[in-house]
């Protein structure tokens, strides 16, 4: 487990894209209890170790997760990210495998999301029960048959990047429920959670949080040394 940040008040992981935040039916073991045991290890602590989770990243998704070490950071983060000000910028890194039409643009699409299938519909214009959802997106890097987009969330939606640049024809590479036509080695896909850039809630203090993405993906490990 690969620790980005740590205080008393918060922690942050570079997430794999095949953990899990928190527990669900599949029974595996979630990051949320690795990070716990972690805690409870290095700082020699009895009983239960609070943890809380602000927000989710999707489990095919690798990058940045943030947890709350305290019920007070826990408090005011779950108020950012609900609210989503100016206090908090999250940034992704996207493969796809088709040029985007244009090199950078702002994307404002409408979803409607089905809990049973788990996936959200996209549409250009409101409807009964659809959410607005913006990102900003640019090109960044390319390749003979992939490019990387760096993706600005302006909304916190389900599967909002996922959705949103199959809608404008580019899936994420491996992303099978949004078009992708071949799943990558593992079951993830091609999304990082680059970093997330927030007002510290206890010192009020903005701070940036960067994760590397997983090099051990030859793709991954050309994007980023080409642009570093």
């Amino acid at each position: 487990m690969e620790i980005l940040y740590e205080d008393n008040h918060i922690i942050a992981v570079n997430k794999k894209n095949s953990d899990i935040v928190q527990a669900d039916k599949t029974g595996d073991e979630p990051l949320s209890e690795q990070v716990k045991a972690y805690i409870k290890k290095k700082y020699n602590k009895p009983g239960d170790v609070f943890l809380g989770i602000p927000h989710r990243v999707d489990r095919p998704v690798s990058g940045v997760v943030l947890f709350a070490k305290t019920s007070k950071a826990l408090t005011r983060l779950n108020k950012m990210f609900q609210e989503h000000d100016n206090e908090i910028t999250k940034i992704y890194w996207a493969i796809v495998s088709e040029l985007p039409q244009e090199d950078e643009a702002r994307l404002v699409h409408y979803l409607v999301r089905d809990t049973e299938k788990n996936k959200s519909s996209v549409y250009t214009r409101p409807r009964p029960g659809a959410k607005e959802a913006i990102l900003e997106y640019k090109l960044i890097n390319g390749s003979q048959n992939y490019f990387l987009l760096e993706v600005k969330l302006c909304t916190g939606r389900h599967h909002q990047i996922r959705c949103q640049l199959a809608k404008i024809g580019c899936p994420i590479k491996g992303d099978l429920k949004y078009g992708s036509p071949r799943s990558n080695p593992g079951g993830g896909i091609s999304l990082h959670a680059r970093s997330i850039s927030f007002m510290h809630p206890v010192k009020q203090e903005m701070i940036t949080i960067t994760a590397t993405p997983p090099l051990e993906d030859n793709l991954w490990s050309f994007f980023y040394n080409n642009l570093k």
